[in-house]
């Protein structure tokens, strides 16, 4: 796939912008935006470890392509904030973490950045020796993910709706699941199945993320059907999150609360008669420290 940024089509949005003059409707410009590159200690136990003085390889990118209204990253990823770095810095910043203690480098909403990021990991081939981890909202064109096959090892993607209405509700994308299906998809193709380390690390495969979110329980078993079907279940992991938290007004009157413990454990049992073994949260997960401070640390 040819990517030209003056007419960008990257994302599903397909905006069209010129990136050479002005922002996309993502927010990204031509040069790589971050808000934070760090080691960040709260992802899955398999991807940040347990030593308190090691952790996963955080970068942060600004803007996204999903734009989530109940985003807790909402200041990076709605409004935008952050510094442009030259692609070389970028690489730069990959080896430091590595230098750090980092498990992985750890990508974090990278889609807008992505001819950027290849290139930033071409500039440190044979000096990176540690998984490359692609954390995504799931909101992914398959023409795009091919771009990174040969560079990531590990996928972490969302899958957050299967209701055309509640995508459009919650993020303007009513195409978000046939989307997002299709991207998971091309991601377990990329990785296979899962690969271990000794050390209880994970080495390669996908990990599927979803957000339970109240009130939507029916469409959660519906997502979660859905996914056992369309992969072995032994060959990912599923991580069932609990931490919703109502950052802004919604139109659904039960996306203004937070999700209640039947709600969350209705959904889990589901997971679990389905086969898929993985990671749950705790509901008192939506807390500050999962947020980290988006301060332009090590940028």
């Amino acid at each position: 796939m040819a990517v030209d940024l003056t007419h960008c089509t990257l994302c599903p949005r397909e905006c069209g912008a010129d990136r050479t003059q002005k922002q996309g409707r993502c927010g990204a410009g031509m040069l790589p935006r971050l808000a934070r590159a760090a080691l960040h200690r709260w992802e899955e136990p398999c991807i940040s470890g347990s030593e308190p003085e090691r952790g996963s390889g955080t970068v942060f990118f600004s803007g996204c392509p999903l734009g989530c209204r109940f985003c807790q990253n909402a200041p990076i990823s709605l409004e935008n904030f952050g510094r442009e770095v030259t692609v070389s810095r970028l690489g730069e910043i990959f080896l430091e973490l590595q230098e750090q203690g980092a498990w992985n480098l750890n990508l974090v909403s990278a889609a807008q950045y992505l001819p950027q990021v290849v290139e930033a990991l071409d500039l440190v081939r044979g000096r990176l020796g540690i998984p490359v981890v692609y954390n995504s909202g799931g909101y992914e064109k398959v023409e795009s993910l091919r771009l990174l096959e040969g560079y990531v090892d590990i996928y972490l993607p969302d899958l957050k709706f299967m209701d055309p209405a509640l995508g459009t509700d919650c993020a303007d994308a009513p195409d978000y699941f046939a989307v997002a299906s299709a991207a998971i998809l091309e991601m377990v193709r990329q990785t296979g199945s899962l690969q271990m380390g000794e050390d209880g690390m994970l080495r390669r495969g996908v990990i599927v993320r979803h957000l339970v979110l109240p009130g939507e329980r029916r469409d959660s078993e519906r997502l979660l059907r859905w996914l056992a079907q369309a992969v072995p279940v032994e060959d990912i992991f599923l991580s069932l999150m609990s931490q919703y938290t109502p950052c802004r007004p919604m139109e659904r009157k039960a996306l203004n609360r937070r999700l209640s413990t039947f709600e969350y454990n209705w959904v889990r049992d589901i997971a679990q008669g389905l086969g898929f073994s993985g990671f749950g949260q705790e509901r008192s997960s939506a807390r500050e420290e999962y947020t980290p401070p988006f301060d332009l640390t090590g940028v």
